[in-house]
């Protein structure tokens, strides 16, 4: 019975999207974080400040010794209601995605997107007065910022594409993004500024990002060289079985040249006899090899 639930589950892992595997990760995470939790409870291990070299800090002094922040943060959750809400909006504004767009922009989007909302989320408490206070212990977690950058993009794209409300009936998604964003906007002083300036960040990135995708600017080729190696590790890997082959002796290495200059050698007479129109696909196909070389 395990083992046919663990091969289930690698199969699943195989099939699935990179939406799907974005989610899962997080969800692995959360897990694992919680498992953790226990265990330091059980023992009476504070873990908090292993965990928290994973928290985005608004303190750059702290920051600048843990750089990796920018990119872990948002795939942490430590509430199960932040993770539930979180992964709801991604897999619905994902799917919806990935109907007009394409898988890599989504993993540009929700990257970049994260790293924003945390870059404004910096900004933010070291230069806005009534946030410089907190700036020594404020930290940033989750992947709203990075979800929300998906929302706000494809609703840019597609802004007039109509879905169906209870009560409100048949509503442009564009409204509900500057819904959103006015809600995020009003709620900074009512708690959790950062993580509202981090939301406002992301969406802040998501709209550019698909405003300069639509003028086809040079920013996209720039956006996608930045996290080709990063998108490399969400593809499946492809597995080559290795051929033995015998090293050539002298002897061989030189008959076969020499056989090949010669093949060579009557292609090019071929061409001074007739002309080069004269040869065969095969024949310019050799001569054109034998060129590179």
């Amino acid at each position: 019975m395990d083992k046919l639930f663990i091969n289930k589950i690698k199969t699943e892992l195989k099939k699935a999207t990179i939406l799907n595997k974005i989610i899962y990760l997080n969800v692995v995470i959360f897990i694992i974080l919680n498992f953790l939790n226990v265990i330091a409870f059980m023992l009476q291990f504070n873990i908090n400040p292993i965990l928290e070299k994973f928290y985005l800090p608004a303190n750059t002094s702290i920051l600048i010794k843990q750089p990796w922040t920018f990119f872990t943060y948002i795939f942490i959750h430590t509430k199960f209601l932040h993770l539930i809400f979180n992964m709801t909006w991604l897999y619905f504004s994902g799917k919806l995605f990935l109907q007009y767009l394409n898988y890599k922009q989504l993993i540009y989007i929700y990257i970049l997107g994260g790293i924003f909302g945390g870059l404004l989320f910096i900004i933010s408490y070291n230069y806005i007065p009534a946030l410089n206070i907190y700036t020594e212990n404020a930290q940033a977690l989750g992947s709203s910022a990075a979800v929300l950058a998906i929302l706000i993009a494809i609703i840019t794209y597609i802004p007039n594409y109509t879905i169906q409300l209870p009560l409100l009936g048949l509503i442009k998604i564009k409204y509900i993004g500057i819904f959103i964003i006015i809600i995020d906007i009003l709620s900074i002083p009512k708690g959790n500024a950062g993580g509202h300036i981090a939301h406002i960040g992301g969406a802040a990135f998501g709209y550019i990002y698909v405003k300069q995708l639509k003028k086809q600017t040079k920013y996209n080729t720039h956006f996608k060289n930045i996290l080709t190696k990063i998108i490399n590790q969400f593809k499946p890997t492809k597995k080559f079985k290795s051929i033995y082959k015998r090293p050539k002796s002298d002897y061989e290495f030189n008959t076969q040249k020499a056989k090949n200059q010669k093949k060579i050698d009557q292609i090019l007479e071929k061409i001074s006899n007739s002309g080069y129109e004269s040869l065969s696909s095969a024949e310019k196909s050799t001569l054109f090899n034998a060129s590179k070389k």
